[in-house]
């Protein structure tokens, strides 16, 4: 076969008729990184319109206020956004009360809410308009994941999120 008659059916074809029992055999030595005592477990969503408590916590952002829309945190909540590891609630409020107050304002837009009972799932868009006018606004996507609290299922205890990229 030569160069030109190669397609990605002919490759896909070919690939096809190589024993696979000789990729099995020769990774069987090798040790997976996946631990063999995996918990795992399924759970349902529900699609759903994002709770007062999430948007009042979105609000307190937006609008930089700081205040009771944290609540939605326990005491001893955790937040890992990205790179940050921050350890309660005072932690969540004021690193993040430092990365907005010192560039920009900030819009939360929700698209997605899903309900897992215990987890909850965010997908949005926040738009970041700098203080600086000659800098141009930002719209990064954001995924959020927010693991309730077991002895109070109206609390955050463990958030996990991501947000970008800000810029290329």
């Amino acid at each position: 076969m030569n160069q030109s008659n190669l397609t990605r059916r002919t490759l896909l074809a070919a690939a096809s008729v190589i024993p696979i029992a000789g990729f099995a055999a020769a990774s069987e030595d090798n040790q997976s990184t996946h631990p063999k005592d995996t918990n795992m477990s399924s759970r349902t969503f529900i699609k759903t319109a994002a709770p007062d408590w999430l948007m009042a916590f979105w609000r307190e952002i937006d609008d930089k206020t700081w205040g009771k829309g944290f609540d939605c945190f326990k005491e001893d909540a955790i937040a890992n956004l990205g790179v940050s590891d921050w350890h309660g609630r005072e932690a969540i409020r004021e690193n993040l009360r430092a990365f907005v107050d010192k560039g920009f304002t900030a819009h939360h837009e929700v698209v997605e809410y899903w309900d897992g009972g215990s987890l909850k799932v965010f997908r949005g868009f926040v738009t970041m308009n700098p203080n600086d006018s000659t800098q141009k606004s930002v719209r990064p996507a954001m995924t959020h994941f927010f693991f309730m609290d077991e002895r109070d299922p109206s609390k955050v205890a463990h958030w996990y999120g991501s947000v970008g990229p800000v810029a290329f």
